[in-house]
């Protein structure tokens, strides 16, 4: 990290303890509340607490609250949470502490499993419906893939990431992903697929797409997927989905074409029965954003009436200039790794 030596010294003192160091290497592994903490841990609430605030007040850990929970995290920071990272690949799986804890988190994690599961089989029913009408999310996911590329990019943000399926099919490419929604419902779905999945480098939180918890200019890539026509001010959503990019990233936008599926509105809550590609254009351009490409996915078969899928990537008009500050701490903390 490229901090005064003092604030080095402050931040190894916060993660030189063995609790502390225990904490980390959960943290790393996803996103925790003080409850979960406890359990794992072995050790009061207040206790956790004040190793909570100690990382805290040294920038390796952040906080954000869902309702009641306050959820725990690795800091947003990349410099920060390399040295973390760093400095909890070197503990050893086969540590007896290190199993204990492990196998208490894999506890954690299948209770989510399990009330997803639930929230799943409640719902599974008119979410299958939906589905029926237009083509298999796996053609869309697959030309999303394509779409975005196989170069690896900084961050993504997935806005309304409902089951967090977005967020898992473009894991290996980013280094750190973010999804928001407003449903704790679905948060918790999203938590146990990541879970499932195996993907630690991601975070999902709860929040407004209108106003995301999160810093603006700092994401290569941002999603909605199937959103839009949830909302009743989509060229607002736009306009801050296209705030959160640096120059020159990307927004991916999935939903649906002009359709009369009426039903949708009445028992699905949907504001709008799909957009053209004016509109988006229009929405687009105001935002600040070039629309790179437009796709269309056809739907199968006779009968009812079926929804076209639609795929619009909009591009930041800004050039992205190369930070010489950054590119030296980057290369700082590397060197680190190599000498540590």
């Amino acid at each position: 990290m490229h901090v005064a030596l003092d604030m080095m010294v402050d931040i190894l003192k916060a993660a030189a303890e063995s609790s502390r160091l225990r904490i980390l290497a959960l943290l790393s592994r996803g996103d925790l509340t003080v409850s979960d903490l406890t359990e794992i841990l072995g050790q009061s609430q207040p206790r956790v607490s004040r190793h909570l605030k100690l990382l805290l007040e040294a920038g390796l850990i952040g906080r954000y609250q869902e309702g009641s929970w306050a959820f725990f995290r690795l800091s947003d920071t990349d410099s920060a949470r390399d040295f973390v990272l760093r400095l909890v690949s070197g503990i050893r799986d086969a540590d007896p502490q290190v199993e204990r804890d492990l196998e208490r988190l894999a506890a954690v994690k299948r209770r989510r499993q399990e009330r997803a599961t639930a929230y799943f089989r409640e719902n599974a029913a008119s979410w299958d419906h939906i589905r029926s009408l237009h083509v298999p999310d796996r053609a869309v996911e697959a030309a999303l893939l394509k779409l975005v590329g196989k170069r690896p990019f900084q961050s993504m943000l997935d806005l309304g990431t409902g089951t967090g399926r977005v967020l898992e099919i473009f894991a290996p490419l980013y280094r750190r992903g973010v999804g928001i929604d407003l449903s704790r419902e679905m948060l918790a779905v999203a938590r146990a697929n990541l879970d499932k999945a195996g993907i630690a480098n991601v975070q999902v939180r709860q929040g407004d797409i209108f106003s995301p918890p999160v810093e603006r200019d700092a994401f290569d890539l941002v999603t909605m997927h199937q959103v839009l026509h949830y909302l009743d001010d989509p060229a607002r959503a736009i306009g801050e989905a296209a705030r959160l990019l640096r120059p020159s990233g990307r927004l991916v936008i999935v939903d649906f074409a002009p359709h009369k599926l009426e039903f949708l509105r009445e028992e699905h809550a949907h504001q709008r029965l799909g957009f053209s590609d004016r509109q988006i254009g229009d929405w687009f351009a105001e935002a600040g954003l070039d629309l790179e490409e437009v796709q269309d996915f056809e739907p199968r078969g006779g009968g009812e009436e079926r929804l076209t899928v639609k795929l619009w990537l909009g591009r930041d008009r800004r050039l992205l200039i190369a930070d010489p500050a950054s590119d030296a701490q980057q290369a700082a903390m590397r060197q680190f790794g190599e000498t540590a």
